[in-house]
């Protein structure tokens, strides 16, 4: 088992952390045995999930890459539908080499209405525009003088240079979740997502809202649709991702409203339901409970604090993270 962070990288103003702080905190979690270092990708806020937005992940990742040893450093996930592929593979390319190789490709289609207005894309294109990036991707980073025609991106005799050191982890996020709670939308159909992590993903990381039985009937799917790409459902591992905000002995759950309302606009209910919100015993319970509901071949846990304390990470590490290895 394989333990990391989704970074509280969000945009705070003047209270945005600093670099320095970023790199100190990164090395203890290196010290620690943190092994990845993940960030969300929102262009715009979006609420009710958030009252804030999140630093551009591809500018933060290059900066973090200076300031870390050894740990794995990727976005979770980034919305490739509102990137230009060929652009992304030189930008990742660029990563990965500055980065030694330390990297973790993880994506998704995106959903937030505004973002795509935006970038001038259609968002009911963005399943299709990411099946067709994510061939275009593979190609350029493992071949030279690639042509590629499809319905929305058309290139002839294209060389990507720096390739990355070795073709990357492709992780994708996706699937059920209560979808009306956490975006105000009804939820979509799921087939197309299924189909894709089932295609081209090496890890699949659900939803932090998703509920075990979703995981569950999610993972059922994925399964049939692996053997029908080809592929057996052992080459799949997953990865089980949450907000965290551990209490310390005795405290109430109230004592995280002050914390986590900084960045979120849903409340302690839906925190303490869908999220984890509580003493180290039962965050690890909690942690535990969907990682059963994954099943077999769950290889990654990355838990994302909400803020850049030390307090936090030193209590995952130290009260919560052996629990669940007991466990």
């Amino acid at each position: 088992m394989k333990f990391g962070l989704r970074l509280p990288s969000f945009a705070l103003g003047p209270k945005t952390a600093t670099l320095a702080e970023m790199g100190a905190y990164l090395r203890h979690a290196e010290d620690l045995g943190f092994e990845s270092a993940v960030c969300i990708d929102h262009l715009l806020v979006v609420p009710p999930t958030t009252v804030r937005t999140w630093l551009e992940p591809m500018v933060l990742l290059s900066a973090l890459a200076g300031v870390t040893r050894t740990i794995k450093l990727g976005p979770m996930v980034i919305a490739l539908p509102l990137r230009n592929p060929v652009l992304m593979a030189k930008e990742w390319g660029t990563f990965d080499v500055l980065a030694g190789g330390r990297s973790i490709f993880g994506v998704g289609v995106g959903w937030h209405e505004q973002e795509f207005a935006a970038m001038n894309i259609p968002r009911n294109e963005r399943g299709r525009r990411m099946d067709e990036m994510l061939e275009i991707l593979i190609g350029l980073w493992t071949g030279d003088r690639v042509s590629f025609q499809g319905r929305h991106y058309r290139f002839e005799d294209v060389t990507i240079e720096p390739k990355p050191l070795k073709l990357p982890e492709i992780w994708i996020g996706g699937g059920t979740q209560p979808f009306e709670k956490v975006y105000a939308q009804a939820m979509p159909d799921m087939t197309p997502v299924l189909r894709r992590i089932a295609k081209y993903a090496q890890t699949w990381v659900p939803h932090s809202a998703s509920t075990p039985e979703m995981v569950a009937q999610d993972w059922e799917r994925i399964q049939g649709l692996m053997v029908k790409e080809g592929r057996r459902p052992s080459e799949l591992t997953k990865a089980y991702s949450n907000f965290v905000y551990v209490l310390k002995k005795g405290e109430k759950p109230e004592a995280a409203i002050p914390h986590f309302s900084t960045i979120s606009g849903l409340d302690l209910d839906f925190w303490r339901t869908y999220y984890l919100v509580g003493e180290a015993e039962e965050v690890a319970e909690q942690i535990s409970k969907k990682v059963h509901a994954l099943g077999e071949s769950v290889e990654h846990i990355i838990l994302n604090p909400v803020n850049w304390q030390l307090d936090q990470l030193e209590m995952i590490a130290r009260d919560v993270l052996p629990k669940v290895r007991k466990s």
